[in-house]
């Protein structure tokens, strides 16, 4: 009965206490005093432990609205994608919604890319929406999966590719090699499957780029009636699959063909590489507006193309008729990037002309010693190491290339007719 008390005189005044003593038939076990002690108020009343629980918003749990997934996933329809500008609804990027019993609500948001950038900006409208809507909801928690949506770009040659993008430019040395190589790197990085294919036949650097040598192995494949094919087994480098005709050449040999030659090497490299499943392929073309794109153009639809310009006027002029190709062959045009921008070449150049045509600009690569170094060394994948001051510019571009690609689907979801040339 003491100890008791001394229990008691703990948490109240000494005034209180004469109030609480009571027959000894009726006392409090000691486990029910520390079940009451945070229920006795100070000016010597007792309340009673409530025994119904509150959610977040202050309801008893008793008198608490259970939600719905339907219910989330209704009010969270018309909430504004801030990329692309339309609804989560209408996206189809809403792939779920969980109600605990306490109300407390997990969204899960299906990603066009795994490149989507600055994702806090729906979580902030889904947790604002929930809250405007349905105050009665507890802690919101928003999820996210990432599905990459594509044309199936070579489905009708055996592709298992869902989006194929070219690198282009109206001339040679304005660092278009590099583009392509880091945006696939990039890519990568951000969690999609790439793979990197050297359509520059007369000049193919990527090899040295990358940092892979040898010859691919032609391996042996078995249908399941019996019949048997071969495939290309692609280099890999830094977990990137890798096709070049670097790879069955000498380093100083050079490449002397013909149109229908350059058509029949580029036919391999697509149709007969075991490319395997991919999200993207980037395919290097080689300067100018020769028959490669033509080429591609005839047996795919492409995603896009990604122009590489720098800044100077005279590169601009070239960029212009990489431009005017795309537009008349029906490849799609993903962007422009200005390269090399910086004191000695200038800047903005190529934004102003992107703005002038009515094409998305996807950024600036600063010049940078850096970039050059590690792409001589071999290194290219490592501009994409944490202490790279180049990182953020790279992904970035890889960013803004991806979500073009997810814009143009989904706005025109059906491929031009082709007009063939």
């Amino acid at each position: 009965m003491i100890q008791l008390l001394y229990e008691l005189a703990a948490v109240v005044s000494p005034s209180a206490i004469s109030m609480l003593i009571r027959p000894i038939d009726v006392l409090p076990t000691p486990v029910d005093v520390a079940d009451r002690r945070m229920n006795i108020r100070l000016d010597g009343w007792r309340t009673e432990p409530s025994s119904k629980q509150t959610n977040p918003a202050g309801m008893r749990k008793d008198e608490l609205k259970m939600l719905t997934e339907a219910q989330v996933l209704e009010r969270l329809h018309n909430v504004r994608d801030p990329e692309i500008g339309r609804s989560l609804g209408e996206l189809k990027m809403l792939r779920s919604a969980a109600v605990s019993p306490e109300n407390a609500v997990t969204v899960t948001i299906d990603l066009p890319s795994p490149a989507y950038p600055d994702r806090d900006r729906i979580t902030s409208a889904v947790r604002s929406t929930i809250a405007q809507d349905l105050p009665e909801a507890g802690a919101v928690e928003v999820a996210y999966v990432s599905d990459v949506r594509g044309l199936n770009s070579g489905g009708k040659i055996g592709l298992r590719v869902k989006n194929v993008v070219a690198v282009g430019s109206g001339k040679g040395g304005v660092g278009k090699s590099t583009v392509a190589a880091t945006l696939a790197y990039g890519l990568k990085t951000l969690g999609a499957k790439v793979g990197l294919m050297d359509a520059d036949v007369y000049g193919p650097s990527i090899p040295h780029m990358v940092g892979a040598h040898g010859k691919p192995s032609a391996v042996k494949h078995t249908t399941s009636t019996g019949e048997e094919f071969e495939r290309i087994e692609p280099v890999v480098a830094d977990g990137l699959k890798v096709i070049s005709m670097g790879y069955f050449v000498q380093p100083d040999q050079a490449v002397i063909w013909r149109g229908p030659l350059l058509h029949r090497a580029i036919t391999q490299f697509l149709k007969d590489t075991d490319w395997g499943e991919l999200d993207y392929l980037i395919i290097d073309l080689p300067p100018g507006t020769g028959d490669v794109s033509l080429t591609l153009s005839q047996m795919m639809g492409l995603a896009g193309a990604v122009v590489v310009c720098t800044p100077q006027q005279v590169a601009l002029l070239d960029a212009m008729k990489a431009i005017s190709m795309f537009r008349q062959v029906k490849i799609p045009i993903l962007g422009l990037v200005e390269n090399m921008t910086g004191e000695i070449f200038g800047r903005g150049g190529a934004r102003k002309k992107a703005e002038e045509l009515g094409i998305p600009f996807l950024g600036e690569l600063p010049v940078d010693a850096g970039i050059r170094i590690r792409g001589d060394d071999g290194r290219i994948a490592s501009l994409f190491a944490e202490d790279n001051p180049s990182r953020s510019p790279l992904l970035g571009i890889c960013e803004k290339t991806a979500m073009q690609i997810a814009r143009q689907l989904l706005e025109t979801p059906k491929m031009p007719t082709l007009e063939i040339l």
